[in-house]
């Protein structure tokens, strides 16, 4: 098939889905999972395992993976991958068509699987021409159709990814988030022996904010010890406080921090004044530094993949500064850490572009991180995060 082709190449035949870009360009490709259109933003993962967890993860929302790895669904799909329930990403691009799936755990095939969740997929183009494509010029808006029959209205589609007005000023959170309390159960995940369920009674209680948490993350803090009830992203200080917790979490989630923390950031600074132990990551991180007084920006490509390289610094971490742990990413917007206030600490760094991936504010137990530590997927270098944050609680 035709890989970022020019605008004026003419169809391929057998092309039966289409990439268009908001400024002209056209890629053609083969369809599969559900028919139809959808726009957003079309970002690349460097992943090379886990992509149902990817395409479930709710911090996608808005978005199109094109994945850099190009054998995409041989591992077919299974309910124990899923991180969440809601909205999550539109679908996916690929190099190679998708094959039957060949995994033990696999309860079904991948184009199935996005057809009954509505998600395209679009397959046969250079991901890695793609992906360059993006590095150089930025995650552009893009419109990606599916049609069997191969017909397609190029001008309407081209008008339609123009007329996206992009993440930046978008709050996706209230689309993604739980919309009541949820008394989360489940534990570490152990092969032919599913999720732990250990008992509540005891643990030290956190409350933990979805702004399109993944599931895994609840997972992670129960591990640590603790007992952990959700609330929806829009929960007041009085809800959360009411919940009676020794720490309130501040998850992960889609759009743009500063849209979202129109509403969420003056109850981050309530909990900030009240001595309430914090732990943010990914958005939730980005809103805390919002609550301390620093400013976010929209990133030119984002981070997104299970193999950044992220360093320990700001003269905290006694032996370990310093030291490199390998993190799963996935965020198109980042804490500038030129707008740190004197009482916010600069504790992680990127080795890849140098942006902020970590902070923790002075005289207060609150801190966060850019990456996602409860991985799924990825490494599991960063768990020591939800041990700390539970074991300073109480």
């Amino acid at each position: 098939m035709a890989d970022a082709a020019p605008s004026h190449a003419p169809q391929p035949k057998g092309a039966t889905a289409v990439i268009v870009f908001a400024d002209g360009h056209v890629a053609w490709g083969r369809g599969f999972g559900a028919t139809g259109e959808a726009v957003g933003e079309l970002c690349f993962n460097t992943s090379m395992t886990g992509y149902q967890e990817v395409m479930t993860d709710p911090s996608y929302a808005g978005q199109f993976v094109c994945f850099t790895f190009p054998h995409i669904g041989n591992v077919g799909t299974n309910p124990e991958d899923v991180e969440g329930l809601c909205d999550s990403a539109l679908g996916c691009v690929v190099r190679e068509d998708v094959t039957d799936p060949s995994n033990f755990r696999s309860m079904g095939d991948l184009p199935q699987w996005m057809a009954d969740k509505g998600k395209i997929g679009i397959a046969g183009l250079d991901t890695r021409a793609l992906t360059r494509r993006i590095r150089i010029q930025g995650a552009p808006n893009v419109v990606i159709a599916h049609d069997p029959d191969g017909n397609f209205d190029l001008k309407a589609l081209h008008a339609k990814a123009q007329e996206w007005p992009g993440l930046e000023g978008m709050d996706l959170a209230k689309t993604v988030a739980r919309s009541c309390h949820q008394d989360w159960t489940g534990g570490h995940w152990t092969l032919g022996e599913g999720y732990d369920q250990p008992g509540a009674e005891g643990r030290p209680h956190v409350v933990a904010m979805d702004f399109g948490a993944k599931d895994n993350i609840f997972r992670n803090l129960v591990k640590a010890g603790a007992k952990v009830t959700v609330v929806p992203a829009e929960a007041s200080f009085d809800d959360i406080m009411a919940l009676k917790p020794d720490g309130v979490f501040l998850s992960n989630g889609p759009g743009d921090p500063a849209a979202t923390g129109e509403y969420a950031v003056p109850v981050i600074k309530q909990l900030l004044d009240a001595d309430v132990p914090l732990f943010g990551i990914c958005l939730g991180h980005q809103m805390l530094a919002l609550a301390a007084g620093a400013k976010t920006a929209k990133m030119f490509q984002g981070h997104r993949g299970a193999n950044h390289p992220v360093q320990r610094v700001g003269g905290v971490w006694g032996e370990t500064e310093g030291l490199v742990e390998i993190t799963s990413m996935n965020h198109g917007f980042a804490v500038d850490g030129d707008t740190l206030p004197d009482n916010v600490i600069e504790t992680h760094k990127s080795l890849f572009d140098g942006t902020n991936c970590g902070i923790a504010i002075k005289d207060k137990k609150a801190f966060g991180v850019q990456y996602h530590p409860e991985a799924s997927p990825g490494p599991q270098d960063s768990f020591y995060l939800f041990e700390k944050f539970v074991s300073e609680l109480g």
